[in-house]
């Protein structure tokens, strides 16, 4: 529907009108993938959408994007993106003694060689001296008596509890009236993932930090007597969560990835390194969509060809049956995927430098913002067409 049709009303500008077509959707859901350092673009990404004035209902994540998640569920609309900014500079700051006291202005200016340097030196600083905020190295990890699912692991993620619980307001997750939060972990007993989720059950700090606890890294967390990794060891988006239970509603998504599935092949080690890790992680975004399209189309056919059963004929247990599977709701779906610069490296998802920080979130709003110049796109898809997908890189 063009909102924009009726010429006796005066002509809406293009933000206005993203407003009132973000409200033909019953859920809005934003949906963050796993990727440790990269999840600066996520937060980009939100500040676009929260400029726009489009607030998701919903919010999915695995990993940074759950920490991410958090930040943006436990913090009252206007604060969000001060929010998410005091986090990624708090883990993100500079060390006590900086590497390069005399750096160029501008970081784009830099050539290839000296970028790379400089954040393959970050990243080395990262595994060496861990992150204020989010991680310090543990003393002696394999020393035998220090035993414990809570301590096996190379870091102490206790710094991250902490800034967690200073900058989100858990109260607020757990309102009746917030957010539908959704992260993923995966239990280290059955090998099964989970999902915790703000409907069906109270979420507390330990819940984000276990669907971020990636080993030998970081440590397990400790949930009601179970313990949990990172929810990217088995699938780093939580798209088919979202996806299946918000399909019977119309559903207006934000997929925002950090790997991409798309790339070029390797030709050294440490490409294929870097490679691996897209490929690995990416979780293939594409693929889910693609299933999950062909689900709903025949979910919409179902739904119209019952439409012509007689009315005396629809208390067959086969009609009841089908009732179940059939679905008219539509699904308009945004892929938001971080593009790789060309001076990273492999070890891209823990290279928390400032300056890479504040590229990835520059990155994360020029995308959304060239999304939003496209407001056709956003209105609700048609019966014939019930699943519809934008990327404004994929002609890329």
């Amino acid at each position: 529907m063009d909102v924009r049709k009726n010429s006796s009303e005066p002509k809406l500008s293009d933000q206005d009108l993203l407003r009132q077509l973000h409200k033909q959707y019953q859920t809005t859901a934003l949906v963050l993938q796993g990727g440790g350092a990269l999840g600066a673009y996520q937060a980009g990404v939100y500040e676009a959408l929260d400029a726009a004035g489009i607030h998701p209902n919903w919010i999915a994540g695995i990993s940074i994007g759950a920490l991410n998640a958090a930040i943006i569920a436990g913090n009252a609309p206007k604060q969000r993106v001060e929010r998410l900014r005091e986090f990624w500079q708090r883990i993100t700051r500079e060390p006590l003694f900086p590497v390069w006291p005399t750096a160029p202005l501008d970081p784009g200016a830099w050539e290839l060689p000296w970028q790379n340097g400089l954040s393959g030196w970050a990243a080395w600083r990262a595994l060496v001296e861990g992150q204020p905020g989010f991680f310090t190295p543990r003393p002696f990890p394999l020393w035998p008596w220090r035993a414990s699912p809570t301590t096996a692991s190379w870091y102490d993620t206790s710094p991250l509890k902490t800034t967690l619980e200073r900058l989100v307001d858990f109260d607020r997750i757990n309102h009746k009236t917030a957010m539908r939060v959704s992260v993923g972990a995966v239990n280290i007993r059955t090998g099964n993932f989970a999902y915790f989720d703000n409907t069906e059950g109270e979420l507390r700090v330990e819940h984000f930090m276990a669907s971020g606890a990636l080993p030998p890294g970081f440590p397990a967390i400790e949930i009601d007597g179970e313990f949990y990794w990172d929810g990217g060891m088995v699938s780093n988006t939580p798209l088919y969560k979202v996806l299946s239970d918000a399909s019977c509603r119309d559903s207006l998504i934000f997929q925002v990835d950090l790997w991409s599935a798309r790339g070029e092949v390797p030709k050294d080690l440490a490409e294929v390194t870097s490679r691996s890790k897209d490929i690995q992680y990416s979780s293939r975004t594409r693929l889910i969509t693609e299933y999950m399209a062909q689900r709903q189309r025949q979910q919409r056919i179902l739904h119209d060809l019952m439409a012509l059963v007689p009315e005396d004929q629809r208390k067959h247990r086969a009609y009841r049956q089908a009732e179940v599977y059939s679905n008219s709701a539509v699904v308009n779906l945004f892929h938001l995927i971080y593009r790789n610069k060309p001076y990273e490296g492999h070890y891209k998802d823990y290279e928390f430098s400032v300056d890479s920080m504040r590229q990835h979130w520059s990155s994360g709003m020029e995308d959304m913002r060239c999304t939003l110049e496209e407001p056709q796109w956003f209105e609700k898809p048609s019966p014939e067409h019930p699943f519809v997908t934008h990327d404004v890189h994929c002609e890329d």
